[in-house]
């Protein structure tokens, strides 16, 4: 149970119940055991609306083809999860499982029908979804800053409460800075995440769709896209002269790449004589201020300020 309310997040197994499985655990599972038959109620698919905040915009068909086919010999071996809303209902989780039904031809599936807020609706499809592989960082992203704008808070509470690291929670909605365009081929996955972040470093918007071409003409790696960034911002930033420019060694760039990864963010040791200069770190939020924060000090940041 520790383990589920770690990736649940706080408040939300209050909601599902010892009995609720994700769709990436039950969806084949044949233990009902922790179901109550005395909990079910059997709802007509037609019945049913979808989730309004279900963040992922599109399920493939040929994907829910092995799920058709278990619920044709088997019947659908975990509930979906609803609740009641004005004369219908509304689904909450088990999308998968609700249409791999109709595909299947039943007319009525298996549900527990429970009270929740929208909060709490929204709150169980970010995190049903986050289980899953096929929510492509940009969906991920917008539900995050749509979740935000919606119902408030700070990305540091979102994160806590679906059960995220809040460096991951800010690293996703970052990626909507970037121009449409990249973000497009993150969605169509001809960009990854990595090489999305490692663009961010660059300031001009034409220089980030550029990289970007680069990246997926002449299959850059990570690695290649965050070197070219620094050196971009090197020469930007400082405007060494030749015996600042000599300072710079392999050793330092492997320093610069072992800080970036640590801390989640842009880093840059800047070096004006041998053994001094400064070291600069970017943040772009509060909450990546106190990841970064808590990172380096190994204590949060509300203990730091007793």
């Amino acid at each position: 149970m520790e383990t589920r309310k770690k990736r649940l997040g706080r408040g939300l197994d209050a909601l599902l119940g010892h009995s609720f499985v994700s769709e990436e655990e039950g969806e084949f599972s044949e233990s009902n055991e922790s179901v109550d038959p005395n909990e079910l109620e059997w709802i007509p698919v037609s019945e049913i609306d979808p989730n309004p905040y279900q963040p992922r915009s599109v399920i493939n068909p040929v994907e829910l083809e092995p799920l058709v086919r278990s619920i044709q010999a088997h019947g659908i071996l975990q509930p979906i999860l609803v609740r009641r809303h004005r004369d219908r209902f509304q689904l909450i989780a088990g999308e998968r499982r609700l249409r791999a039904a109709e595909l299947a031809g039943l007319d009525k599936v298996p549900a527990r029908v429970v009270e929740a807020t929208d909060q709490q609706l929204f709150e169980l499809a970010i995190v049903e979804n986050l289980q899953r592989t096929d929510l492509n960082p940009i969906e991920k992203a917008r539900a995050f800053k749509d979740y935000l704008e919606r119902f408030g808070g700070t990305q540091r509470e979102l994160a806590e409460r679906i059960g995220l690291d809040v460096a991951t929670v800010s690293n996703f909605i970052r990626l909507l800075d970037l121009p449409e365009d990249i973000q497009r081929e993150v969605e169509l996955g001809r960009l990854s995440m990595g090489h999305a972040r490692a663009i961010l470093g660059l300031k001009d918007r034409q220089q980030q769709i550029d990289v970007a071409h680069k990246v997926m003409q002449e299959s850059w790696s990570v690695r290649k896209v965050e070197k070219f960034v620094a050196t971009v911002r090197r020469e930007h930033n400082d405007r060494p002269t030749h015996g600042k420019a000599a300072l710079r060694t392999p050793h330092i760039d492997h320093l610069e790449e072992v800080l970036r990864e640590t801390l989640g963010t842009m880093v840059f040791i800047k070096l004006t004589r041998r053994y001094q200069g400064k070291i600069v770190i970017e943040f772009h939020s509060e909450e990546e201020f106190e990841h970064i924060v808590e990172t380096i000090c190994g204590r949060s940041i509300e203990s730091l300020a007793e």
